[in-house]
């Protein structure tokens, strides 16, 4: 079985991508008070591990030991990061919890740069931070800052994995192991929780639709624009993701951002967009 191609022009496609994933944070958040946060990312990595096996179906008598030594990892921060993700958002505002995970690609995008313009963006990000932090004990939950700069250290961490090892194996194979061992990491979580003891079909069906909307329709877009956009330009598109997801937030959640919470929002986006324009290493 093979996914069929969408016939969406780069552009939209990720720009849908985008709204779909911050979509299916919306969706997850709302599952909290059901199952909580370790059982919604357990349901969202267990059955996006399945549609993904049954799309790609990897061969694992073919892995070699160097592949293995890097798609575990991979997979374990790509399930870690969104068990941390899920808890940071169950206390902070969605719009926040990106912004603040943003952070880790944009490090991994400036790091060991000595250039004035790379200090500038970090600076700049660092401000961001500075407005959402809880100086004055206004409500904003620190653990979940807290949670949400972890998630995006394993971001980029899931980030130099996946560059190590989309040079030695095939991207769907890839994630779909990756997705196995998240699921490996995260599941036992759900249970131990007892979030999944709650689960009923009608849960079960946002389970679905959040692992449709998280993972399988963005990864397809996605995949789609970087056959054909610069990565460049797909990165500063990337840049987009905290302002679509306070937007989101706000339309299924009524989640509505302070001035000073917005500011920061738009300070890391600016950051992030600049760290890609500037960059010294433009790919084609």
């Amino acid at each position: 079985m093979k996914l069929k191609p969408i016939n969406i022009p780069p552009l939209p496609a990720v720009l849908l991508a985008i709204i779909s994933v911050q979509s299916g944070a919306a969706i997850a958040k709302g599952l909290f008070p059901a199952i909580g946060a370790a059982g919604t990312a357990s349901l969202r990595i267990g059955i996006s591990a399945l549609l993904l096996w049954a799309v790609y179906r990897p061969n694992l008598k073919k892995i070699t030991a160097n592949q293995w030594k890097l798609v575990i990892p991979y997979g374990l921060s790509l399930g870690a990061m969104n068990l941390i993700f899920y808890l940071s958002i169950e206390r902070i505002p969605i719009g926040l919890a990106v912004t603040l995970e943003f952070i880790g690609p944009l490090l991994v995008a400036v790091l060991g740069s000595k250039r004035i313009i790379d200090f500038f963006w970090v600076l700049l990000a660092a401000a961001g931070i500075v407005l959402i932090a809880p100086w004055y004990n206004d409500g904003i939950d620190i653990l979940g800052v807290l949670f949400a700069l972890l998630a995006g250290a394993l971001w980029a961490a899931y980030i130099v994995l996946g560059g190590k090892i989309s040079k030695i194996m095939k991207g769907g194979d890839a994630v779909t192991i990756g997705m196995l061992f998240a699921s490996l990491l995260i599941v036992p979580f759900g249970i131990l929780s007892n979030g999944l003891s709650n689960l009923t079909p009608p849960l079960l069906g946002l389970g679905i639709a959040l692992a449709l909307l998280s993972s399988a329709i963005p990864f397809t877009l996605e995949m789609k624009a970087l056959g054909q956009l610069p990565a460049r330009t797909f990165s500063i598109l990337m840049s987009l993701e905290p302002a679509a997801a306070s937007i989101c937030a706000f339309i299924f959640l009524q989640e509505i951002l302070t001035f000073n919470e917005i500011l920061a929002v738009v300070f890391v986006i600016i950051a992030s967009a600049g760290s890609t324009i500037t960059s010294k290493n433009p790919e084609h």
